[in-house]
């Protein structure tokens, strides 16, 4: 299943499995106040982030993970990350998010149906969750018009549950958007 999905090229951007040659890069947005100020906290050095990677190409290799590179397809520059995790036989978690100031215009859009795709189409799972800080209403935005339904709140974080035929439903809809685009 992996070889599948290990390259998704879209018409902006393209979704690549990390390696662990990708550690700094991913340190380096993981910590930037720019970018992190909406995720968890990050610690540790690029170093320990590789050996982060090394450990979770073993999730991956049993199907429990995906760790993408987000990169422009017109030059495969990297211009952010987003992640599938705790996948299991009916649904995955979505999250790591992060999208440079280097991405293409509609960056954001382009990534989270092939990201979401990736739940959907190629895994076959009925649900994606994520959750998403109160503080994020740039973020929150996004969501409430790309799809997903909000099922709760607390006093950090608003939930989100996104089910497939909602994805399905919304995909074709989106893709008009992306392909109105002039690249």
């Amino acid at each position: 299943m992996v070889g599948e999905i290990s390259k998704i090229a879209g018409r902006l951007i393209t979704l690549r499995l990390v390696v662990p040659e990708d550690a700094e890069y991913i340190h380096h947005l993981r910590t930037d106040r720019k970018y992190n100020r909406h995720l968890s906290p990050v610690t540790g050095t690029p170093e320990d982030q590789r050996i982060w990677i090394n450990n979770y190409k073993y999730r991956e290799a049993g199907g429990q993970e995906y760790y993408y590179i987000i990169q422009r397809t017109a030059d495969a520059e990297p211009c952010g990350l987003v992640r599938l995790y705790n996948i299991n036989e009916t649904e995955f978690t979505w999250g790591s998010w992060i999208l440079a100031d280097n991405k293409p215009r509609k960056a954001a859009l382009e990534s989270a149906v092939i990201s979401f795709g990736v739940g959907f189409e190629q895994l076959g799972l009925h649900r994606g969750v994520f959750d998403v800080r109160l503080d994020n209403a740039h973020a929150i935005a996004f969501y409430k018009r790309f799809g997903p339904v909000e099922i709760r709140s607390d006093k950090q974080n608003l939930y989100f549950e996104y089910h497939r035929e909602a994805y399905f439903r919304n995909r074709e809809q989106h893709n008009q958007v992306l392909e109105k685009l002039i690249v």
